[in-house]
C-alpha cells in the first residue's frame, strides 16, 4: 500500500439516514491518522446525485438506506457507477447478507464495510479504496464466489448475436473467475504476462468494465 502525500488530502463524500450519522461518520474521518477531508455529507438520494456532480469527490461512502427508503442509498449505486465509473464506492451496511453484498458488488461497489466493525476499519477502508483495492472480508468473498458457481454460464453477445470474445479470451475469463493472476494464467495457457495483459485490457474493453471483480460478476 503506497504512502499517503504529505499534505495531500483524499476528499471523501460520506452519506447516512441522519444528518447526526453524517456527524459521526464525519469526525470519524476527521480524526483518523489518514488525511481525509468531507468533500459533502447527504441524508438523501437527491441529494446525493447533486453533490456527486459539485462535490467532485475521490472516494464515496454510500449508506445502504438513506432518508427516501430502505435500501435507497443501494439503489441509487447502479446509476452513480454508470455515471461515474472512476469514483470508488464504498457501501455501509447495517448487516453484510449474502443477497445485499453481491447486489453491492453487481452495482459497482469496490468496497463493503459492515457497520459492526470498528471506526479505524472504516478509515482503512476508505484509503485502501482510494488506493485502487478491492475491500471485502473472507465472508464476503465466499458469497462473490458462491454467486458466481450457482450462475448460469454466459457467452456476452452484441445485439445481433454475434459472440463479443473470442475463444481464447472466454479462457482467460474462466481462469480469472477461478481466481488466478495474470502470471498463473500466462503459465496455464502458455503465454507471456504481457499478453494476458493485453488480453484483460481488450476484455474490459468489450465488456464496458474496469475491475476483476466486474468481469466476474
Amino acid at each position: 500500500m503506497s504512502k499517503q502525500r504529505g499534505g495531500q488530502k483524499i476528499a471523501v463524500l460520506i452519506s447516512d439516514s441522519s444528518r447526526m450519522g453524517c456527524q459521526l461518520l464525519s469526525n470519524v474521518l476527521k480524526a483518523s491518522r489518514y488525511k481525509f477531508s468531507i468533500a459533502a455529507s447527504v441524508t438523501s438520494s437527491q441529494e446525493l446525485h447533486a453533490s456527486l456532480a459539485s462535490a467532485q469527490p475521490e472516494v464515496a461512502v454510500l449508506s445502504g438506506s438513506l432518508q427516501d427508503g430502505a435500501l435507497s442509498g443501494l439503489h441509487a449505486m447502479r446509476e452513480i457507477h454508470s455515471k461515474y465509473p472512476n469514483l470508488p464506492l464504498i457501501v455501509l451496511l447495517d448487516s453484510c447478507e449474502k443477497d445485499l453484498v453481491v447486489d453491492a458488488f453487481r452495482s459497482g461497489a469496490s468496497g463493503i464495510f459492515c457497520r459492526v466493525k470498528s471506526p479505524d476499519e472504516l478509515c482503512k477502508c476508505i484509503y485502501a479504496v482510494h488506493q485502487g483495492q478491492i475491500w471485502a472480508s473472507t465472508n464476503e468473498l465466499r458469497f462473490l464466489l458462491e454467486a458466481f458457481r450457482s450462475a448460469v454460464p454466459l457467452r456476452p453477445s452484441d445485439a445481433n448475436g454475434n459472440r463479443l470474445l473470442t475463444r481464447r479470451e472466454e479462457q482467460v475469463v474462466t481462469l480469472v473467475a477461478d481466481g488466478m493472476s495474470n502470471r498463473e494464467i500466462s503459465e496455464e495457457l502458455r503465454l507471456s504476462e504481457h499478453t494476458v495483459k493485453n488480453y484483460m485490457f481488450r476484455i474490459f474493453n468489450k465488456l464496458g468494465i474496469s475491475s476483476r471483480v466486474e468481469l466476474v460478476l
